[in-house]
């Protein structure tokens, strides 16, 4: 009995023995083809680094304000009793826009130019009767200042009609109108904006350490969303002379001719303020920029070498250091030589020393002037 069961342990000591020598080549087998498998080839676009000479400029949001920009209302209270503008119109300067009703005003100047009339007269007659000696001096005078007061009444009735007839100040645009026929109007009340757009002014701020760099003159471009072309040419005509204390940043004025008007005021533009010779850099369109909190990077496409020794395409990731946009490229200061082939699109998926294929049918957007299109 004591011999079976001796017998018994053996067997299965061995069978054990056996089953975990083939599970332990089983696991060294499994071990070596993890560490030698590869994952397949991510399919990228690449582009060649090449170096390009990127004008200096200074970029800036702007706001287009009108040379010459009122709200036009009214001097004197009164109904309204003719409007001669329609909204939107061009005007020259001094064109009627609104008349007021001036009945009451006209029957005041009868009045005053009758009492004038009146006050002419009885000062003919003292004349007359002064050279003659039948009347005296202070008579005279007396006569005298009554025609001028009557006079300056009836000026002044005179200039509260011209006062009721509203008209343009300058020679510009008109916006909507904001009175109706038979609306009474109380001093000061708007009836219309008028606005000057040709040149028109766009204004913009500057960091103060910015400031060596302007000067009157100075180019200016600017571009509005939503308004085809190539945007607009200006020259910088005034710098403030104070730094606002909250931002430290100084205020440019620049004037830019706008025949059609197509610049209004109160619109959003983006400037560019040349401001030198320009700067070497390496330009690469911004898909291939991977954006992280800790560095900016890119991959370089080369061969690596495997954990195999052997050698594949595949890439490696490259920290940058960037500069300024340019429409759809990106300037890179540092980290990549010219020459080099940068994925360009398809990095997001991509790691260190990853395989890739490179299929360059379809190219991700590198215009530094990209035109906008209908969607």
């Amino acid at each position: 009995m004591a011999r079976r069961m001796i017998l018994m342990l053996v067997a299965v000591a061995v069978f054990v023995a056996v089953i975990g020598s083939v599970k332990f080549h089983q696991i060294q087998t499994a071990i070596a083809e993890a560490s030698a498998f590869q994952m397949p080839p991510e399919a990228v676009t690449t582009i060649v680094a090449r170096e390009e000479r990127w004008p200096s400029e200074l970029a800036a949001i702007g706001t287009v304000t009108a040379v010459h920009g009122v709200t036009v209302s009214a001097d004197l209270p009164g109904i309204v009793e003719a409007i001669s503008f329609d909204s939107g119109k061009a005007v020259r300067r001094g064109d009627v826009l609104v008349t007021l009703d001036t009945s009451q005003e006209r029957a005041q100047l009868a009045a005053a130019e009758a009492g004038l009339e009146l006050s002419r007269l009885n000062l003919e007659r003292m004349r007359e009767l002064r050279q003659k000696g039948v009347t005296s001096q202070a008579e005279y005078d007396r006569a005298a200042a009554e025609n001028e007061q009557a006079s300056a009444r009836s000026g002044e009735i005179r200039a509260a009609i011209e006062r009721k007839t509203i008209r343009a100040p300058f020679a510009g645009i008109l916006g909507i109108r904001q009175v109706n026929l038979g609306q009474y109007l109380r001093s000061g009340d708007p009836v219309v904006s008028l606005q000057s757009l040709d040149p028109i002014y766009v204004d913009f701020a500057v960091p103060q350490q910015e400031f060596g760099r302007l000067h009157r003159g100075a180019e200016v471009r600017a571009t509005a969303e939503g308004v085809p072309g190539d945007g607009f040419a200006g020259t910088i005509t005034a710098v403030d002379s104070i730094v606002d204390t909250a931002t430290r940043n100084i205020r440019v004025q620049a004037t830019f001719p706008n025949p059609e008007g197509i610049l209004r005021p109160g619109m959003f533009v983006e400037t560019r303020v040349s401001s030198g010779e320009g700067a070497t850099v390496v330009a690469l369109p911004a898909s291939a920029i991977s954006y992280a909190p800790y560095g900016d990077s890119v991959f370089v496409v080369e061969q690596v070498q495997g954990k195999d020794t052997k050698a594949y395409l595949g890439v490696r990731q490259q920290f940058v250091k960037l500069g300024g946009g340019r429409g759809d490229q990106v300037a890179v200061l540092s980290g990549v030589k010219p020459g080099e082939q940068v994925v360009s699109s398809g990095a997001f998926k991509l790691r260190n020393g990853a395989a890739v294929f490179v299929n360059n049918n379809v190219q991700p957007a590198n215009d530094p002037a990209p035109k906008l299109e209908d969607s």
